[in-house]
């Protein structure tokens, strides 16, 4: 079937698919291109058409990874509304959701070794990613005088580094994955805590 896509110009995504179904078995570091070759029904030497080696086609699964993630992201922030807070933890919940729906993206993008800088248009998708959260934050912190609030790149660092934990610790089979509560109330206590010390929500909110 990979073969029939291949005459119609589907080889290229053929490859991708194959490699994320290999991610998924194996990790980012598990496979090779003779391997993505294989289960895609293609010769290796059909697999450098459009791939200049396995990092190169890791890379190109973290770039449209971070585009997903970015969409995704986006549709939680929902323009901000209802509020500004809900909106940042919806996006900052939209996190845990990428990484279950789409694990081998999410291991391409964090756990390959890959740079983001290996090509410009991986470092824009990912960039991308990092933006929306910045807006929610920027949204969040607008009640604050310029002068008061806390850097909204900063704390939004922060709870990307949150979510990220989470999703390690907590999901996807990980050690703590039978932690009396669902990841996403860890995260979202957590993202309380957190806002409530730097003043951006009200003690009692």
């Amino acid at each position: 079937m990979a073969k029939r896509g291949y005459h119609h110009g589907n080889l290229r995504q053929a490859l991708i698919d194959a490699a994320l179904t290999l991610i998924g078995e194996q990790g980012p570091q598990g496979f090779t291109l003779s391997d993505a070759a294989k289960l895609a029904g293609v010769t290796p030497a059909a697999v450098y058409r459009h791939f200049a080696g396995r990092d190169d086609l890791v890379a190109e699964i973290a770039r449209q990874g971070f585009e997903i993630f970015a969409d995704l992201m986006d549709r939680a922030y929902n323009g901000g509304k209802p509020s500004a807070l809900s909106a940042f933890e919806a996006t900052a919940r939209a996190y845990l959701a990428f990484a279950r729906k789409f694990p081998g993206h999410y291991m391409a993008m964090f756990e390959s070794g890959i740079s983001l800088n290996t090509s410009p248009d991986l470092a824009r998708a990912s960039d991308r990613a990092r933006q929306v959260f910045t807006r929610a934050a920027e949204a969040l912190s607008q009640h604050i005088p310029a002068t008061k609030r806390p850097p909204a790149s900063m704390f939004s660092a922060h709870i990307w580094a949150m979510s990220h934990g989470v999703v390690e610790l907590y999901t996807r089979g990980a050690p703590g994955a039978r932690a009396p509560f669902p990841p996403e109330e860890l995260l979202e206590t957590g993202i309380g805590i957190y806002l409530r010390g730097l003043g951006l929500v009200p003690p009692d909110s």
